[in-house]
């Protein structure tokens, strides 16, 4: 098993700094938006409903209800009618786009339902559903939930779905979110996992990465790095410290659709904000 030791990292922490992969994230798009996400008090307000985020949501509800029934329950038409147990309709245009968008989904999760297996041809169970993992290093106590967590032989595997744009392999490879989960729940659940995967719900396809000792340790330290300049930020704030000094914007395309836009005067002048929902596939 590739435990905390043999990664290089102390699991012995005299001081620690929390985080998720989500706020490591929003940290590396801006400061500011990490500010106003998980410091202001009270928090601003935020943006409405987003399709395409409300079509994510319902396949993986969906798909979490599924893998939680017993194996011979599975069925695409068990699958389908999952979708429209979890159905919303925030965020579509009219009852006639959400129609559509809510029959592709019922599509994709039948056809996962009919295809999938957990691993190689093999039927067993997941040994996570929704799972909270934990590891602590030297630096920090890294956190979230795992969309699925599969047992293939000796080893674990962790599954994140996706239903926009395919995934690639340098996608898995690079994503500093998997690898954290992929530590965190060799942490958490005693037993080796280095490899993550991708399954794209539209196309069946998956995209999958094994890590080594190097990388994993490589995706550690680096989030180490931001960890801790976002808590150096942090407290300086606490301190009496300018918040626009130490949180600036970073205006970008992606400032369109930030949910914090209504108030940063320089993310609104960055990109218009499209229509709740522009970014479903077509």
């Amino acid at each position: 098993m590739t435990d905390g030791a043999q990664l290089g990292l102390d699991f012995e922490a005299p001081r620690l700094v929390r985080v998720t992969p989500n706020r490591l994230a929003t940290w590396g798009d801006c400061p500011r938006r990490y500010r106003m996400t998980y410091l202001d008090k009270p928090a601003p307000p935020r943006g409405g409903a987003w399709a395409h985020a409300t079509l994510g949501a319902v396949v993986h509800l969906a798909l979490r209800a599924l893998f939680d029934l017993p194996a011979a329950e599975r069925t695409p038409e068990r699958a389908a009618a999952l979708v429209d147990r979890h159905w919303t309709s925030e965020g579509f245009r009219d009852a006639e786009q959400a129609r559509r968008y809510r029959e592709r989904a019922r599509v994709w999760v039948a056809d996962y339902a009919e295809h999938s297996v957990t691993g190689d041809g093999d039927a067993d169970d997941p040994v996570g559903l929704e799972q909270w993992v934990s590891v602590a290093t030297e630096r920090i106590v890294a956190e979230g939930r795992v969309d699925r967590i599969d047992r293939r032989g000796a080893e674990l595997v962790v599954v994140d779905y996706k239903t926009g744009r395919a995934p690639t392999v340098e996608d898995a490879r690079r994503s500093r979110a998997l690898a954290l989960y992929a530590v965190a729940t060799e942490r958490t659940l005693r037993r080796t996992c280095t490899q993550v995967e991708l399954h794209h719900l539209p196309t069946g396809e998956v995209a999958a990465w094994r890590h080594d000792r190097d990388s994993l340790r490589e995706h550690v330290r680096a989030a180490e790095r931001t960890a801790g300049e976002l808590a150096d930020a942090s407290d300086a704030l606490a301190a009496g410290g300018d918040a626009e000094q130490l949180f600036p914007p970073r205006p970008a395309p992606r400032c369109g659709t930030c949910d914090v836009r209504r108030n940063c005067p320089e993310g609104r002048a960055a990109a218009p904000e499209p229509a709740s929902w522009a970014l479903l596939a077509p």
